[in-house]
């Protein structure tokens, strides 16, 4: 099944859908050398493969499984589609304004898809990037199923039945201890409640993603930035981020949460929109002391 969408505009996939993929490695996202993406997904119509590419103005898609028509008739959105940056003025910052400029395509993906958003998000709570990763490919690979399609190596992230049914020894192999294990489950329990955030105001999403043991502000920001393409979810509580941004707007090395977001509050309502600016405008904070130590509970 295949689709053609005149956006009417310059698409940029890897600025727009990069945040959805988790690692290089990602069983569910992935860049092909082409430059296409290629997203396996659990949609409401059943698993599902979708590969698009752009190409100026256009893009095109095709895709497959029972999932495939929902995915195709969702994929301007996923384009951002519905994101309008036109009130955004972050001329006050020249290297936002630099980013911005050459980025005409960049948009705020929105999935639709609540669940295959939230739960990596679980996983990266707490501990390092690599670690996250690893348990997101160890979970797909031995609980996903294979995705419609061309490509043997995509797998469809698991539904709330499977999650709930993985043992405590596997989520252990997969270097998942036993709070988030807890959120998961509880995610799980209430999938179709949290499945019902696309269809509310942005912040009573935010408000009832944290309804869910295991869930605080960070993990809803997270889940809403990719799921809903929420313009203004900032995700208060990351290890670097406040870093990043008191350095790039002040130039001091450190700074904290509240800092953050008082620098940010010019912008509210778009401040993820800023956000997604500073993370592609790729300067860091200055380091120092030794580097974030995670304990591996696998050799507990």
């Amino acid at each position: 099944m295949q689709r053609v969408w005149p956006a009417g505009r310059p698409v940029d996939l890897g600025a727009t859908l990069g945040p959805l993929r988790r690692g290089t490695g990602d069983p569910a996202h992935r860049f092909d050398p082409a430059g296409r993406f290629w997203w396996a997904a659990r949609t409401p119509a059943g698993p599902g493969t979708l590969a698009v590419a752009a190409a100026g103005p256009s893009v095109s898609a095709e895709a497959w499984g029972p999932g495939a028509e929902w995915l195709l008739d969702g994929l301007p959105v996923v384009l951002g589609a519905e994101d309008d940056w036109s009130g955004l003025d972050v001329s006050v910052v020249p290297v936002l304004e630099r980013v911005r400029r050459s980025r005409p395509g960049l948009r705020l993906p929105r999935t639709g898809l609540v669940l295959d958003a939230l739960v990596p998000a679980i996983l990266e709570q707490k501990v390092t990037g690599e670690e996250a990763r690893r348990s997101w490919r160890l979970l797909l690979r031995k609980y996903g199923e294979p995705a419609p399609g061309p490509i043997e190596t995509l797998r469809v992230p698991p539904d709330p039945a499977q999650l709930l049914a993985v043992p405590t020894w596997d989520w252990h192999r997969f270097g998942v201890e036993g709070k988030r294990q807890a959120a998961i489950r509880a995610a799980a329990t209430v999938a179709r409640r949290l499945e019902e955030c696309v269809d509310l105001a942005p912040d009573a999403a935010l408000a009832r993603l944290q309804v869910v043991p295991g869930v605080g502000l960070w993990t809803a920001a997270e889940t809403a930035q990719r799921a809903l393409g929420h313009p203004d979810a900032v995700s208060v509580g990351d290890y670097h981020l406040k870093n990043v941004v008191v350095h790039l707007l002040t130039g001091r090395a450190r700074g904290t949460d509240e800092e953050m977001l008082a620098l940010l509050a010019p912008w509210t309502g778009q401040r993820q929109r800023v956000m997604r600016l500073v993370e592609l405008a790729g300067v860091g904070a200055p380091r120092f002391g030794p580097r974030f130590s995670y304990t591996d509970i696998r050799a507990i």
